[in-house]
């Protein structure tokens, strides 16, 4: 039997909708002895091994043949080898330099990208213990087969799909899969066969987590037919989207490189047509070609986007791939998770209800900070109370701390916790309320437990006689409607016993959750009698009620002032996650994206399936939260909001976010609490978790891409003029008033020394005020193309008048030569004041705010009295010493040029 048709027959039922023991039979297996060991070599000739498909993008050496594909890149090459030809060698050198830097930069990128790939297979890498002809045996999780019989207990990675078969209190972390932020409880029940992969409790997913409880299931999916090895599928085939930057400058590179050309050849068939010869003029042409092409751009926009990156990681963003430092600047769009990223991802007891009174609770996270307030006091006026003025709040806080497994403890500067979150929060809670849990633990050590199971849904702690009255004690903690099932009476604040107001708690209860809390309701009972045994059965009617704790993942802090700087300018902030519609609105309403369920703003993974096609991008276009949604429908969100034209940033940590992540235009990751998987699949790691950072990350965005900007707008005007410089010289049959070794010198040292120098300017006031760019903006503007023609424009007539000056004031050609080169490096540097900003006067500008600029201009200062006036120099790049009137002719061109540039900046500030 083919693999294919193996998978159709086995594989491909819904095992969540089918009674375990059809599963068992379908499957040929045993659900207490499991395969006999003679069908698992067969199996896994069968079906193969339980590992991930691995796909390659080809060579080493195909990945490298890709980095030259880029139209610049083409030229680059022909002008070297040109230079080589003619022994031109040092020109050679600078431009193969070039090429290969940004060769290296793109090959490390594209290697990185496969590293997403390669971190899911480390999940489904384990051990797993299995029942084979009745006999335990433990195996490395890839020799698993369909039908095997897989033991689980707290602590272990699910190796496989499984159905399962047996339980008892099975819990198990599902977050990195499906987005669900609690453990979720597991059972047998069979469900419909539409049941979403959240739902399904019948069912353990490759790559979870148990955290409690013990279980058996049959493995029904192995490598990539799992639920992971769909997510697999997903990313791979998930094609990255090249960045605003890259098409921009792709665009770009592409438009400069046929000008350039033409250029060229006018020149060639010029001078041509005026009688030079074709071997002198295709020289002339080559030296064209060299001074257009701006070859410090690929340097300039590698170095503005390293300085970016450095500025996002002291913000506490982690860049991974360079261009995306630009692309937060151009988002229009963030999709973010809930969990970790608006909230603090550590549940909190935010509100206590007693039978006589409620509370709040303050403080967030796991840490002790924080007291209990009474409900109907304000803020401002509310004293702290004291659990003696109520018992019924002292035994519900002491019940949720001791009948508890959790533990917190402080990791550095913040508090962490081990166990459940819910239990964790119950504990911090005692603490804050002055509930010593653990006295009480030292004075009355657990006797016996019953652990939370889904089909009783409570945990109870036995604990023996002690102070004050000598009676053993009881402690339950668990879902509200079942643990007033066991109730029979309420505690008063003096702690007596009445009988329970059943009606009152539910409401209370209802009310608590319809906010968006999880409630859990606590009781007590005290025994006479030591050793009576502790069942359901046993506690039921005996119990008596005293309180209900609410909690939930509180939002951070600076969460909603982020929102809100997002929105303003002009981001729009969505959030998708796989927790349930109520908590996430809950949340959603906390931050500033949402009022309530009713206004249209969300939608559920249930009614995004309901959407068609062709009106998907309008309805995501018009929801703000998304809950309950699967891997795919995160893609297919993403893919919506990019075909409306939008550049969307993703956040998320879990395997269920990867494939989104790559599809986005930036993946953002969590670093606390991402799996692997997200960190890879991602562009940026958040080291804090904080949606405030991303907020911060799009200003430093918006800032690196005006950087690229000013340098552009300031390198192009030079590498026109040098061009025209020559063009005119061939079209009129005079001496080149600058020789193409001159033009490389002011190409590379003035790229380096001074625009490099921009990649270090501040960000300009009201950054964060404007809308974002749109996407399909051209990276140069009508008006910024219009100042670049104006200052090449000034720059040739001055090189021109200057050079015909010096030779008829007596100056040999190699002086004119040298002055026509100063002059070009200094109406770049005063040209390179005004480019700190391209709509303020220079004069506005502080101009210590960068003292990299002043040093920049110092260094090229003292470069060019070297080019000028050192033998060495003079031989090398054909230059002579100029006396002081040179200077002062060569000073006023450079004011004159930076005065003119300033009217025209002056008078189209406002089509900017």
């Amino acid at each position: 039997m083919s693999g294919d048709a193996a998978h159709t027959k086995v594989l491909e039922p819904a095992h969540h909708g089918l009674p375990f023991h059809e599963v068992v039979l379908l499957l040929g297996s045993d659900a207490v002895r499991g395969l006999d060991p003679e069908h698992v070599s067969q199996r896994r000739a069968q079906f193969g091994q339980n590992l991930l498909p691995r796909s390659r993008s080809g060579s080493v050496l195909r990945k490298l043949a890709r980095q030259f594909n880029n139209p610049l890149v083409y030229v680059l090459l022909a002008a070297a080898a040109v230079t080589a030809i003619l022994g031109e060698f040092l020109d050679t050198g600078v431009i193969l330099a070039v090429v290969l830097v940004n060769t290296l930069v793109g090959f490390i990128q594209e290697v990185r990208a496969e590293a997403a790939l390669d971190a899911l297979h480390s999940l489904v890498r384990t051990k797993a213990v299995v029942m084979r002809g009745g006999s335990r045996h433990q195996v490395a999780s890839e020799d698993l087969v369909p039908g095997d019989l897989v033991l689980l207990e707290a602590g272990d990675k699910v190796p496989a799909d499984l159905r399962l078969v047996r339980l008892s209190a099975l819990r198990v972390d599902e977050s990195a899969l499906t987005g669900e932020s609690e453990p979720v409880s597991k059972d047998e029940v069979v469900l419909p066969r539409a049941t979403p992969v959240a739902d399904r409790r019948n069912m353990l997913y490759s790559g979870t987590l148990v955290t409690a409880g013990t279980g058996a299931g049959i493995v029904v999916a192995i490598g990539g037919e799992t639920e992971l090895g769909e997510i697999h599928r997903l990313m791979g085939a998930v094609q990255p989207v090249a960045t605003p930057l890259t098409q921009k400058l792709a665009r770009f590179s592409g438009t400069l490189t046929v000008a350039i050309l033409a250029l060229a050849a006018v020149a060639f068939l010029a001078g041509v047509a005026h009688g030079e010869q074709p071997a002198q003029m295709f020289t002339a042409a080559v030296a064209l070609a060299v001074g257009a092409i701006p070859e410090g751009l690929p340097a300039a926009v590698t170095v503005t986007l390293a300085i970016g990156v450095r500025r996002m990681a002291r913000r506490r963003a982690v860049v991974r791939r360079l261009p995306v430092v630009e692309t937060l600047g151009s988002t229009t769009v963030i999709c973010s998770d809930k969990t970790g990223t608006f909230t603090e991802n550590q549940m909190t007891v935010r509100a206590i209800w007693t039978p006589e009174r409620s509370y709040r609770v303050t403080g967030s996270g796991y840490g002790p900070e924080g007291h209990i307030h009474p409900a109907d006091q304000p803020e401002g006026l509310a004293q702290a109370v004291a659990t003696d003025d109520n018992l019924a709040l002292y035994w519900s806080l002491l019940a949720g701390g001791a009948c508890n497994d959790a533990s917190v403890f402080p990791e550095g500067t913040i508090w962490g916790a081990r166990g459940d979150p819910t239990e964790a929060a119950m504990l911090v809670a005692a603490g804050k309320g002055g509930a010593d849990v653990a006295r009480f633990l030292a004075a009355r050590p657990r006797q016996a437990a019953m652990p939370f199971a889904s089909e009783h849904q409570f945990m109870a702690t036995l604990h023996p006689p002690g102070p004050p009255d000598g009676r053993s004690v009881v402690l339950v903690k668990g879902s509200a409607e079942r643990v007033l099932e066991l109730c029979a009476y309420q505690m008063d604040k003096e702690g007596g016993t009445v009988p329970v107001h059943r009606h009152a708690a539910l409401t209370a209860a209802h009310d608590l959750a319809d906010t968006g809390l999880r409630v859990l309701a606590t009781a007590i009972l005290f025994l006479p009698v030591p050793g009576s045994p502790l069942t359901a059965t046993a506690l039921r009617g005996r119990m008596t009620l005293t309180g209900l704790q609410a909690m939930l993942d509180p939002p951070r802090e600076a969460a909603a002032s982020a929102v809100h700087a997002c929105q303003r300018a002009g981001v729009a902030v969505k959030m998708i996650t796989g927790d349930h519609i109520r908590t996430a609105m809950t949340i959603a309403a906390a931050v500033g994206l949402a009022s309530d369920h009713g206004d249209g703003t969300a939608l559920t993974g249930a009614e995004l399936e309901a959407v068609p096609a062709d009106r998907l991008p309008d309805a995501v276009e018009r929801a703000t939260v998304f809950a309950r949604v699967s891997p795919e429908q995160k893609l297919r969100l993403i893919g919506a909001l990019q075909s409306r034209g939008h550049v969307a940033a993703m956040t998320g940590d879990g395997v269920n976010d990867a494939p989104a992540l790559r599809q986005a235009d930036v993946g953002i990751s969590m670093g606390r609490s991402g799996t692997e998987v997200a960190k890879e699949a991602a562009d940026i790691v958040l080291t804090d978790d904080d949606f405030a950072t991303i907020e911060a990350a799009v200003e430093e965005g918006r800032n690196v891409f005006d950087n690229l900007t000013k340098f552009i707008v300031w390198t192009l005007p030079t590498n026109m003029a040098e061009g025209l410089v020559i063009l005119v010289a061939i079209l009129v049959g005079g001496a080149l008033p600058i020789l193409p070794t001159q033009i490389l010198w002011i190409n590379m040292t003035t790229a380096v020394a001074l625009g490099l120098m921009l990649a270090f300017e501040p960000k300009e006031p009201g950054l964060m005020s404007r809308p974002p760019r749109p996407p399909d903006r051209p990276l140069l503007t009508w008006t910024l193309t219009l100042r670049i023609l104006l200052v090449s424009a000034l720059m040739v007539a001055g090189a021109w008048w200057l050079f015909e000056h010096e030779l008829s004031v007596g100056a040999s050609v190699a002086e004119a030569r040298t002055a026509a080169l100063n002059l070009f490096v200094a109406v770049e540097v005063f040209y390179l004041f005004s480019c700190r900003s391209l709509t303020r006067p220079a004069w506005r500008i502080g101009p210590f705010s960068n003292r990299w600029v002043i040093l920049g201009v110092l260094v090229q200062a003292a470069g060019q009295l070297s080019l000028t006036y050192t033998p060495v120099m003079n031989g090398l790049f054909h230059t002579a010493p100029i006396d002081g009137g040179a200077w002062l002719r060569i000073l006023g061109l450079a004011v004159l040029a930076s005065l003119v540039v300033a009217v025209d900046k002056r008078f189209r500030r406002r089509s900017f």
